[in-house]
């Protein structure tokens, strides 16, 4: 007997199973509507100052002037940066900050250029 239905997206079990316009997989009790959007529930999440969302590669630049800890180095509002990666956290973006190098920045205190 082969299943045309497809996996289960959190557990990847092949055996689920329908009930009415849902889908089940029996071994991670998972629900969903194969005719809606899959959304990652796991997915981090990063807005920036405005509420855009933010993701890996973006330039976005600072909306306050911002002193580095540890330095008597401050980050003029207007600097841009360019993500790196984003991470789960009190500082949510690792970037590279032009003129100053990699640093980890808050989300609240940039917006996307």
């Amino acid at each position: 007997m082969s299943s045309t239905l497809p996996a289960c997206p959190k557990c990847q079990s092949v055996y689920v199973y329908q009930d009415q316009d849902m889908l089940i997989c029996p071994e991670c009790a998972h629900e969903w509507n194969p005719s809606e959007e899959v959304v990652d529930e796991d997915a981090l999440l990063v807005k920036d100052a405005n509420g855009t969302q933010l993701a890996d590669g973006d330039k976005v630049t600072l909306i306050k002037d911002l002193k580095v800890k540890g330095s008597s180095l401050v980050l003029k509002i207007g600097t841009k940066a360019t993500i790196k990666r984003l991470v789960d956290g009190d500082h949510n973006i690792d970037c590279k900050v032009d003129g100053a190098g990699d640093m980890m920045l808050k989300s609240e205190f940039v917006k996307k250029a």
